[in-house]
């Protein structure tokens, strides 16, 4: 059975619609996989949202590593200050070194992972703009987006690396944000200055809730299909490359059409008859 490794910080309601929709789709059959462990960075006490994320975890009886990094800081900078993330991802990799998982998903993981434990584990990450877009949060991305007038993007899952949101993409989904959907609101934003959009309206803005929209309901099925991709060995990872199954190198294995037909199921498919 393929084993996936979950690394969260339960801070709150999607961390928790991760981990739950991937665990049903388990249990529908619908991926064939295991999820072999959850770590989180926190501890039970910290948060009631990370008590409701530990509490979920226990409900589906996967194995579950707590080791606090607020806690682990703490200590550290009373004791040797300077960089404590190396010390860190030692004192984590010593207690996972029990599971062998084939890959490890970050969902909500809110710590940058260093070279040892991306050298260590294979790890994937969600992030949401298509390859070669914008880097930053969901809100930086939509706000690049709008000031360079793009005409696309989407949602990809990438290899971790130690740059932040600099790994190579391993798959992804686009859709557009022009059209009937949208043409309108961007007519509505013609002549404004970003400064003064954001300063009026800021994330109130139409435009803006509508590329959030498309982008987050394509998230979820995304990160199902990513690892439905693994399992089937549709894609994968080898010396820090992503191939598919015919040993290729990708940049970013796309799984537009079947996210489409998730979030879009009435919609048309369009053919080649004239």
């Amino acid at each position: 059975m393929y084993g996936i490794g979950w690394f969260s910080s339960g801070r709150g309601e999607g961390s928790r619609a991760l981990l739950t929709t991937v665990r049903e789709n388990i249990g529908k059959g619908h991926l064939k996989v295991e999820i072999t462990f959850v770590f989180c960075n926190r501890e039970r006490g910290q948060s009631q949202e990370t008590d409701s994320f530990l509490d979920l975890v226990k409900s589906y009886r996967i194995p579950l590593v707590c080791f606090s990094s607020r806690k682990f800081r703490a200590h550290r900078s009373t004791e040797a200050p300077g960089d404590w993330r190396l010390e860190y991802d030692r004192q984590v990799m010593e207690r996972l070194k029990g599971f062998r998982p084939d890959i490890c998903v970050l969902a909500g993981y809110m710590l940058i992972v260093g070279a040892e434990m991306c050298q260590h584990y294979n790890m994937i990450n969600l992030h949401p703009a298509a390859p070669g877009g914008p880097a930053g949060t969901w809100r930086e991305v939509i706000w690049k987006l709008i000031a360079s007038e793009a005409s696309e993007t989407g949602v990809m899952m990438h290899l971790v690396t130690p740059e932040l949101d600099k790994g190579p993409p391993v798959t992804c989904c686009t859709f557009p944000i022009r059209g009937e959907l949208f043409d309108r609101h961007w007519e509505e934003i013609k002549g404004l200055s970003m400064d003064e959009l954001m300063a009026q309206q800021g994330d109130d803005n139409t435009l803006f809730s509508l590329i959030r929209r498309e982008g987050a309901k394509r998230e979820l099925p995304l990160t199902v299909a990513t690892i439905k991709a693994f399992s089937e060995g549709r894609v994968r990872i080898a010396g820090g490359k992503v191939i598919d199954s015919n040993g290729k190198p990708v940049k970013g294995y796309s799984l537009t059409p079947e996210i489409d037909a998730i979030v879009n199921p009435h919609r048309p498919v369009p053919t080649n008859e004239s």
